[in-house]
């Protein structure tokens, strides 16, 4: 699939879609490994931001609010069936904002809107990291915990990788949620125990942003606890499915 999409496995015939939206110098390619753990009801689709992976060459996005915008009309003809939507990090606003627009465009909202590692929009506001050296940014994504040292130590590929780090760090700075209506939809959110960015409490300032049900879910870890609880995280994120749609009460295999 071309443009902002990606669908590793696709599944014509499931009854719902994940939309997954990376974080902050995240990429598609995170989420390839999802495919192979969700039950067949489920098709995953995955969104990859300009200036990485296979869309390396082309230009990053002016605003997260034009990001959001071009997602939100690439998704539209794949809303033809119930659809959950999961964010991480950088990656909850750019969804939450996707998700307005296709409201605004009169599209149905989410089954369950799933945000991750991120406080409401309203929240953590400005910052200027984008406009640090390189040395603040790499420090910075070593705290986060998301980023391998080794890579970050090659400097080949700190070239590769931190322009499109850097700007997305400039989207989420630079951002200012607009004065709309709450969405409708229930919300979830999950946060790693020890994630230095987003607690509890952050998380459920996500109540603000929906006239729908908040509920809080804590996993061991830190801001990439989903890296290393993968198949649980994708479990909560089933159950949270209406049973109808997936098959409840089937056990569906899996692979590591």
């Amino acid at each position: 699939m071309s443009g902002a999409l990606r669908r590793y496995r696709p599944r014509p015939a499931a009854r719902v879609r994940l939309v997954c939206f990376p974080h902050a110098g995240g990429g598609a390619s995170g989420y390839r490994a999802w495919a192979a753990l969700l039950p067949p009801p489920v098709d995953l689709v995955v969104v990859q931001y300009p200036g990485r992976e296979d869309r390396f060459a082309e230009p990053f996005a002016a605003d997260l609010l034009g990001l959001a915008g071009t997602v939100a009309t690439e998704l539209r003809p794949l809303l033809d069936r119930p659809y959950v939507v999961f964010g991480h990090s950088m990656g909850s606003v750019v969804a939450y904002e996707a998700v307005q627009r296709l409201r605004w465009e009169g599209g149905a909202e989410p089954a369950r809107f799933v945000v991750s590692g991120r406080q409401a929009p309203d929240d953590a506001l400005g910052g200027g990291l984008h406009r640090d050296d390189d040395e603040a940014l790499c420090a910075e994504l070593t705290r986060l915990g998301g980023t391998a040292g080794e890579m970050l130590a090659d400097p080949q590929m700190r070239r590769a990788v931190l322009p499109y780090i850097r700007d997305d760090y400039r989207l989420i700075e630079t951002y200012r949620p607009r004065n709309v209506e709450s969405l409708g939809c229930p919300i979830t959110a999950f946060v790693g125990a020890s994630d230095p960015e987003c607690d509890l409490d952050g998380a459920r300032g996500w109540a603000r942003f929906t006239r729908g049900t908040v509920t809080v879910r804590s996993f061991p870890g830190d801001h990439f606890y989903l890296v290393a609880h993968r198949a649980q995280v994708i479990a909560e994120i089933i159950g949270l499915l209406d049973p109808a749609l997936v098959g409840g009460g089937m056990i569906w295999p899996t692979t590591p």
